[in-house]
């Protein structure tokens, strides 16, 4: 009987012993919670029916271990027939209809039951609806725990396709070939060159954007520069020395961090289009960002050169080191009195949120103009140089600047309009997005709200009936400081949803420190590059019963 307890007892220790397998049944089966261990039996009988007691006690044994033998059999069963899934079958499961499928490492997952139940929203787990979680569980890492993993583990339904991991071959004379990886969430406006914005729901999540996430604006292929062998070139004033200077040079100037936000020309163009065409990309209201900088200021390396403020109107040049096939590079241009005031605090920024700039934001160095439009912003700054004119880049004296909107491109004479430098004052709704359904009772609106040349927004306000009435909404963020309002303020508004209402016309508008305010409507301000798009922003609702 001894011999007999050992047996039995081996074999369940080896049953519990099995690893996770894709059912749900083997999940429970071979846990090490301790719900499932199964306990050792005492074998000390005591009294007349001792023997009987160990019959029953043997019989227990037995059956427990039938029992687990038959779940250890439909463990390695499920394991065997594990299915095997192609990316581009995954990738077609992105709806409720068709199931929700993604990935983790190489396993897939059919989380179509858990999408409503999601803490954060079914919005946001929808973003990685047909692809892989590891972008996202790295935005937020309160997904990487045993607990949520052991959650997700219930919902597999197979693995990938190993012959899916080899990279695909590309052609060496594409010179967008090596081009860096994005992150997936990235809603894509051009792939060449690659222009994307984040989507509104994790635009607002955080005060500072993640890396990964923030809009990418590239005219020209991504260049992919060593960081060892970088020289930044400054041309001298007459009289002065031109520099050469390495990344370790550019370490040896006074580090400076602000916090700043990029916008590009074109944010929320896409409304712009509704009213009459436009050339350009459709941008929503995503081709804006904020992040931390550090770098050397402008002024202080401009002054190694031997450059000063000149009575004389003059420019700062920035030239890029990425080009198009005829060699020509992207650049722009600020005034010289703003890049030598250390008040403007123009950067040579070399990091980005605490780590080297991404290659698709300027990797190892681009410049940061705080309060001005992100076409001057140049990335994988190659040149510096003071001019009487500002530069003659197609993109400074071509593009990028506003026009009446009775000007066509038949009529439209660039040179006539200063080049966009300061942006005006701005704000969008990042939640609920249009045409989502919100629950009765009280509704959650969130959003953005950021002015050009430091001037501070004071105010956010936002109404549900399409501007007859208005509320004030709560201002988060960064304290802003006085004509150095770098930086956006993310705002909420939780307000009381009127009885009987079936839909919702919400707007909002911010108002900066010198009282200027958003224009109501799009048309008055239409212009053919469908730049400065900054009316009241709309987003319909419908409320449910």
């Amino acid at each position: 009987m001894l011999l007999l307890h050992r047996a039995v007892v081996l074999r369940l220790q080896q049953a519990c012993r099995l690893k996770s397998v894709p059912s749900r049944i083997c999940i429970q089966a071979c846990s090490t919670n301790d719900s499932f261990q199964p306990q050792r039996p005492s074998l000390t009988f005591s009294g007349d029916n001792s023997s009987t007691q160990g019959w029953r006690v043997m019989g227990t044994l037995l059956g427990l271990g039938a029992v687990l033998a038959y779940q250890d059999h439909r463990c390695r069963a499920a394991q065997e027939s594990t299915h095997i899934y192609t990316k581009e079958e995954v990738s077609s499961h992105t709806s409720p209809e068709t199931g929700i499928w993604v990935t983790l490492g190489s396993e897939v997952f059919d989380v179509t039951e858990f999408v409503d139940l999601h803490p954060g929203g079914p919005s946001k787990l929808m973003l990685a609806a047909g692809g892989p979680l590891e972008p996202f569980w790295a935005l937020y890492a309160v997904h990487n725990q045993s607990h949520v993993r052991e959650l997700l583990a219930q919902y597999k339904i197979g693995e990938l396709n190993p012959e899916d991991k080899v990279a695909p071959t590309v052609e060496t004379s594409d010179p967008y070939a090596d081009d860096p990886v994005r992150h997936p969430a990235l809603k894509v406006n051009s792939q060449r060159p690659f222009n994307a914005e984040p989507p509104p729901e994790l635009l607002t999540e955080n005060y500072i954007t993640p890396n990964p996430i923030f809009f990418t604006r590239n005219h020209l292929p991504v260049p992919n520069l060593d960081p060892d062998t970088y020289r930044l070139h400054v041309v001298g004033a007459p009289g002065g020395q031109s520099l050469s200077l390495s990344l370790d040079d550019l370490h040896n100037f006074p580090r400076y961090e602000i916090t700043v936000t990029l916008q590009c020309a074109g944010n929320r163009r896409s409304e712009m289009t509704q009213v009459k065409e436009v050339k350009g990309l459709e941008w929503r209201t995503g081709a804006i960002s904020t992040a931390r900088w550090a770098g050397a200021r402008l002024c202080d390396v401009l002054a190694q050169a031997g450059h000063q403020l000149c009575e004389t109107e003059a420019h700062v040049c920035f030239e890029g080191l990425d080009s198009d096939p005829t060699g020509t590079a992207y650049g722009a241009s600020i005034p010289l009195a703003r890049a030598m005031d250390p008040e403007a605090e123009v950067l040579l920024a070399y990091e980005m949120n605490g780590q080297p700039l991404p290659r698709d934001h300027g990797f190892p160095v681009r410049v940061v103009v705080p309060g001005v439009v992100g076409a001057r912003h140049v990335k994988w700054l190659g040149r510096v140089s003071v001019q009487p004119e500002e530069s003659y880049s197609h993109w400074q004296r071509r593009d990028y600047k506003g026009f009446s909107p009775s000007v066509d491109w038949d009529t439209v004479d660039f040179d006539s309009a200063p080049s966009i430098q300061e942006l005006p004052v701005q704000s969008a709704i990042t939640e609920p997005r249009d045409g989502e359904t919100v629950e009765s009772g009280e509704v959650t609106i969130k959003g953005y709200a950021w002015s050009g040349g430091g001037r501070a927004v004071i105010r956010v306000d936002v109404s549900l009936d399409g501007g007859l009435t208005w509320q004030v909404a709560k201002l988060d963020g960064e304290e802003q400081r006085p004509r150095k309002a770098w930086a956006w303020r993310l705002w909420q508004l939780k307000a009381p949803v009127p009885a009987g209402q079936k839909e919702l016309n919400i707007v909002c508008k911010a108002v900066d420190d010198g009282y200027n305010v958003q224009p109501d409507t799009v048309a008055p301000i239409w212009n053919l590059r469908g730049v400065l798009s900054n009316a009241w922003h709309r987003v319909h609702v419908y409320v449910s019963p």
